[in-house]
C-alpha cells in the first residue's frame, strides 16, 4: 500500500501558490523536502539563488521554487546524481530520449509481404545489414573517456614497533 501512495504522490505535481516570495519553510513544504536539503542545493546549484531579506531570511521567487521542484524531479525520480542534475540544468533542461536505432530496418522488414519482388526483399535486407554494420562500428569504437584506476595501497612490513626506526 505504501508503494501505491508514493506512486500517486510522485505523479501529482504540487501546486505553487500565487505569491511573490516564499520563505524556505514554504518551499520545503511545496517540494516535500527538509529545509537543510534546500540550503544544500543552494551550494550545489548556482542557478538556485534566493534573495535574502535584511534579517537574513531566504526569500524564494516562483522561478526558484520551480527550479527546486525540477532539481527534486531529476534527483529523486529520474535518478540523477547532483552533478548530473547540475549538468542537465546547465544544458537547458530535460534530457532527450534516445532515438530508436533499429526502428527503420525493423519497419522496413515488417512492411514487406510475401508477394513482393525479390529485389525489394534484397534491398530491405541490405539496408538492415548496413544498419547493423554501423552499430557494430559504434560499439567497437573505444570509449571516449576511460575511468582512472586508483593506485593500490602498499602494505608496510610488519615489525614489532608502530614507528619504524
Amino acid at each position: 500500500m505504501a508503494t501505491q501512495l508514493s506512486r500517486k504522490h510522485v505523479l501529482e505535481s504540487p501546486a505553487i501558490p500565487d505569491r511573490l516570495y516564499f520563505k524556505i519553510g514554504d518551499v520545503a513544504k511545496i517540494c516535500a523536502v527538509e529545509t537543510y536539503v534546500l540550503r544544500f542545493w543552494e551550494t550545489q546549484f548556482p542557478q538556485l539563488k534566493p534573495n535574502k531579506s535584511g534579517t537574513g531570511q531566504r526569500l524564494y521567487r516562483r522561478r526558484d521554487v520551480e527550479l527546486a521542484l525540477e532539481i527534486k524531479r531529476l534527483v529523486h525520480q529520474e535518478g540523477f546524481t547532483l552533478a548530473g542534475a547540475r549538468q542537465t540544468l546547465e544544458q537547458g533542461g530535460r534530457r532527450r530520449d534516445p532515438e530508436p536505432v533499429l526502428a527503420a530496418p525493423v519497419k522496413a522488414i515488417e512492411s514487406l509481404s510475401v508477394s513482393q519482388t525479390p529485389d525489394a526483399v534484397a534491398a530491405a535486407i541490405g539496408h538492415a545489414r548496413a544498419e547493423l554494420r554501423e552499430l557494430a562500428t559504434l560499439l567497437s569504437a573505444p570509449a571516449a573517456r576511460t575511468p582512472r584506476r586508483r593506485a593500490r595501497v602498499t602494505t608496510l612490513p610488519v615489525s614489532g614497533s608502530l614507528f619504524p626506526s
